[in-house]
């Protein structure tokens, strides 16, 4: 054999066993893409991070092996370049192919605060700055109006009841947006299929007279004929005579007790001295209530008292009321 083909020989048995080589470890790579990380955990990619950044700190943390060849998958797909900001959750059977394909996605660790209907602002604000990873940009009930920048001075009411999402990043004010945002379509909608003869000049009064009826009863069945003692008596010029905004006007004053004593003292809400709705809604409607206000139950109630179940005795006169509330709250204050 010549010395020439002896090289050539040799030359290609080199060759091959690299080719050999390189499919071997792209074999084992392409695997380790797939195998589990073993160790979860959680990590935050800040806002203009980089792939490789980003595995150096999870090989640092001893959660990836070969951060190298992460870093080498991502540029060969083109995901290096696509990955997006946020707190992401590495479960232990994530590998590292599915945490690339998280990260670009932007599947974040989402979280939730529920907001309760007939919740007023303070309670509202309460479970906001309760809420974990959302960040504090209001510190007080004051300070809402002019930071979400809406049209009414005072934003009680505002919100619509319901469980928000949101993500780390995220603040109390971004969370009010949303729940602003579907009080108006939920509010907008109750307004478009109001009754003809509703006594009512616009949509804020609707949304006043809701919030009233979500805080005289959670019984799904009285609403519509709450908001119809209610409408009889705006019709007729009578006061509304509702509890509910008489607390509301004593705001932290209020101990738990409604006495004589409040009910002839002055406020804007004091339904008892002042004919009309208060100024501003007392507190979250739901949309029941918006839809119950909206179109309330025709009737010739005029008024009406707790029976202590959670629902309602209605009456049209005054002397089936005083009965009513002889019968069902004896000794347990004033009724509506």
């Amino acid at each position: 054999m010549s010395v020439l083909r002896k090289v050539l020989l040799g030359a290609t048995l080199l060759t091959l066993i690299a080719a050999a080589l390189a499919i071997a470890l792209l074999w084992q790579a392409d695997r380790w893409l797939d195998e589990p990380l073993g160790d979860g955990g959680e990590i935050v990619v800040e806002p203009g991070a980089t792939l490789a950044g980003v595995s150096s700190e999870l090989a640092a943390r001893g959660q990836l092996d070969w951060p190298e060849i992460w870093l080498a998958y991502g540029r060969f797909t083109g995901d290096a370049g696509r990955i997006k900001a946020g707190e992401y959750r590495i479960d232990a059977v994530e590998s590292p192919r599915s945490l690339l394909a998280k990260l670009v996605a932007g599947d974040v660790i989402r979280y939730s605060v529920t907001l309760i209907e007939g919740w007023n602002l303070r309670q509202i604000l309460a479970a906001l700055h309760g809420a974990p990873k959302l960040a504090q940009s209001i510190a007080s009930v004051g300070q809402i109006s002019q930071t979400l920048n809406l049209s009414e001075a005072h934003a009680e009411g505002l919100f619509y009841p319901d469980t928000y999402s949101y993500q780390l990043g995220d603040s109390d004010a971004d969370v009010l947006r949303l729940a602003h945002a579907a009080l108006q379509r939920h509010l907008d909608e109750a307004w478009r299929m109001r009754s003809p003869d509703l006594p009512l000049s616009d949509p804020y009064e609707l949304l006043t007279l809701a919030s009233i009826v979500e805080k005289e009863s959670s019984a799904a069945a009285d609403r519509p004929l709450i908001a119809g003692v209610f409408a009889n008596r705006l019709r007729r010029d009578m006061r509304l005579q509702t509890d509910p905004t008489v607390i509301y006007g004593l705001g932290a004053e209020f101990d738990g007790n409604l006495t004589r004593r409040h009910l002839r003292a002055p406020s804007p809400y004091n339904t008892y001295l002042n004919k009309g709705l208060p100024p501003t809604p007392i507190a979250a409607s739901s949309k029941a209530a918006l839809v119950a206000s909206a179109r309330p139950e025709p009737s010739d109630y005029l008024y009406f008292v707790a029976r202590g179940d959670g629902t309602s005795q209605f009456s049209a006169t005054l002397a089936e009321h005083n009965a009513a509330v002889r019968r069902f709250q004896l000794g347990q204050g004033a009724g509506s």
